[in-house]
């Protein structure tokens, strides 16, 4: 007996689920060692802490991050991290070490190591746009936070 099955039937199927209510996280990245921060900043935008949790839908919360300049590394890996990216043109590699982005692009170290901690599936580049980094004290989601206490 052949058994037809129509294709894409036994692929699973993403839920897509807009009425997860959405908690907004602030945390402030003073002091605070880039990956322990970033492992718990990636728990939220996924959203295992909540018992609604789908591994197929996007149910993570919106988390705020202000201060992203104040973070620290442990060790030497100011001097020694590398960040790396390809033009795409021969021999086109480019290696920024982390002291030098902190002075370009201070959001960027906060928002490469989450992404990095993120599962690396279609929903991951939804996932990160729940993440606003803020460099500094203004916060322009500050209307979101009325009435919450701030996570540490």
């Amino acid at each position: 007996v052949i058994m037809l099955i129509p294709f894409g039937a036994r692929r699973a199927r993403r839920v897509v689920n807009d009425t997860v209510p959405r908690a907004w996280h602030l945390f402030d990245a003073s002091g605070q060692v880039v990956g322990r921060m970033a492992s718990r900043l990636a728990r939220l935008l996924i959203g295992k802490h909540k018992p609604s949790w789908d591994p197929r839908s996007n149910c993570g919360d919106q988390v705020v991050v202000i201060n992203a300049e104040k973070v620290v590394f442990s060790g030497d890996k100011w001097n020694q991290k590398l960040y790396r990216h390809h033009t795409g043109y021969p021999g086109g590699l480019r290696e920024i070490p982390a002291k030098r982005m902190l002075e370009n692009r201070p959001e960027r170290i906060l928002k490469k190591a989450v992404w990095g901690m993120l599962p690396p599936n279609r929903l991951r580049n939804e996932r990160i746009k729940l993440l606003k980094l803020i460099v500094g004290k203004d916060n322009s989601f500050a209307d979101k936070f009325e009435g919450h206490s701030t996570d540490k």
